[in-house]
């Protein structure tokens, strides 16, 4: 995933864009970037890796190298970013979130037609924000460069160009899978992933960018260059895990989503399974936590947090590429409150259930902790497509998938056909689905939120909203 933000000013930013670039690290882990325009310096740029150490930790001294009143940030869980560029449109930074699908297809079409070449890191592997650039840069301005990167590649690019005269362009993906938020302050405006952060640096909304819309930003005003498109398709994923809880999306707060969430999920379970014997709700935190508290206050029964997740020095998921490592480091940051689960029956609510692998580990913690009883509830419905938009999941392969695996044990490849089926609770397979995980992962009972009841915790309609990873729509 990933997340960016900016500021162009009428003073000195670079303060205040190291704080809001900081405040979207839940977004990214791998590298930490900034770029900005100060009117005798030019453009500059500074890049570090984030794997092992928090953003701020690794551009504190970014104050004393960078100097400026437009600048541009971005939190990266792929390549190193912003990249600085010379090209006929000028000189200029450019910082992304998304994916690219076609890179192979890009690149040789590009060679062929250009002649021109790329960097190339280890592995020979292209930049991806490079790429973008190139195909930018293949058209006379910006605004037709953006669009036709847009529509040629496959996948999803939401775009902050800070131009050499500090003009900062903001490009919203085609389908607006991910948001961009537009702050306004005395001095100026910021640009950004998640609204909250310009709203603690003084900022107000000003305004939410539509699909595929295209704008520049000075300290005076904020332009429209191309008008939004009418497909919407955000990324429903926002509300359910990616989003800290403060932020906003189309007007909709992210803490006040998992509530209702949670809320519907226990109204359902009145219906299908009766008053169940649990002695306290918990989420599996940090985002299953408020999909709980829903979940808590609807059924009546009481919320407690029978396990704390290590903070101090495991502020956020440093996630090693090794899988084992990522499993030890998962379990090592669980710290069990007995008096809270020893010959307690526990219901636990997380954000999701992906692979299924550090909940295998949750719950034999539990259970290794003396909890009599383990029910479980996802706060979205099974996962049964990888998710080609936005690379939310570090799956390489469907199979991975827990419930494309239940599904292949199930019935082979002829069950993928019924796969709406399978997502259904209240069918035959559905039935056996959840049946099996349970036995698999020794959980007394197990649900997953449906598909109608995760859109209406939401609030959009559903036309609007990317809900791929669970139904195949595209």
């Amino acid at each position: 995933m990933g997340g960016f933000f900016g500021i162009t000013s009428k003073n000195e930013c670079i303060t205040d864009v190291f704080f809001g670039v900081d405040y979207h690290s839940h977004l990214g882990t791998s590298r930490g970037g900034m770029a900005a325009y100060d009117s005798e310096i030019g453009l500059q740029r500074v890049i570090h890796n984030i794997e092992h150490a928090p953003f701020r930790t690794k551009f504190e001294n970014i104050f004393n190298e960078m100097h400026g009143t437009s600048a541009i940030g971005v939190i990266s869980d792929c390549d190193p970013q912003p990249m600085l560029i010379r090209s006929h449109l000028g000189t200029y930074a450019i910082c992304n979130v998304g994916i690219i699908n076609n890179t192979e297809e890009l690149t040789e079409k590009y060679f062929k037609e250009s002649f021109g070449h790329f960097d190339s890191m280890t592995g020979g592997k292209i930049n991806s924000t490079e790429l973008l650039a190139a195909m930018i840069d293949t058209q006379d301005n910006f605004v037709e460069g953006i669009k036709f990167a847009q529509n040629t590649i496959k996948g999803t690019q939401s775009i902050l160009i800070l131009c050499e005269d500090g003009t900062i362009l903001a490009a919203r993906d085609k389908v607006g899978r991910l948001p961009i938020c537009i702050g306004k302050r005395d001095d100026g405006y910021a640009v950004s992933f998640e609204n909250y952060a310009y709203q603690k640096l003084g900022f107000i909304d000003e305004y939410e960018l539509g699909p595929g819309e295209i704008v520049s930003i000075t300290p005076e005003n904020c332009v429209q260059l191309s008008k939004p498109g009418t497909k919407k398709r955000i990324c429903s994923f926002l509300w359910s895990y990616y989003g800290y809880p403060t932020s906003s999306y189309e007007g909709i707060n992210v803490e006040v989503m998992r509530y209702k969430n949670g809320a519907i999920m226990a109204r359902h379970d009145k219906e299908n399974f009766g008053k169940l014997d649990v002695d306290y709700v918990s989420g599996i935190p940090d985002s299953g936590t408020p999909h709980a508290i829903g979940y808590a206050n609807e059924s009546g029964n009481h919320f407690a947090r029978a396990f704390i997740k290590y903070t101090p020095t495991w502020s956020r998921s440093f996630m090693p590429t090794n899988q084992s490592d990522r499993n030890k480091i998962a379990k090592m940051k669980q710290i069990p409150v007995f008096d809270l689960i020893k010959n307690k029956n526990l219901l636990f609510v997380d954000d999701s259930i992906v692979r299924g692998t550090q909940l295998r580990e949750t719950v034999e913690f539990l259970y290794a902790n003396g909890a009599k009883s383990v029910h479980m509830r996802s706060a979205c419905p099974p996962i049964m497509y990888g998710c080609k938009y936005l690379n939310f999941s570090r799956s390489t392969s469907e199979m991975e998938l827990i419930a494309r695996r239940v599904i292949m044990e199930l019935e082979g490849e002829e069950g993928f056909k019924y796969i709406s089926e399978y997502s259904d609770g209240s069918t035959e397979r559905g039935k056996n689905l959840r049946k099996l995980i349970c036995k698999k992962f020794n959980f007394d009972t197990l649900d997953f939120q449906s598909l109608d009841g995760i859109v209406e915790s939401i609030g959009l309609n559903k036309c609007d909203l990317c809900t791929y990873c669970w139904d195949g729509t595209e």
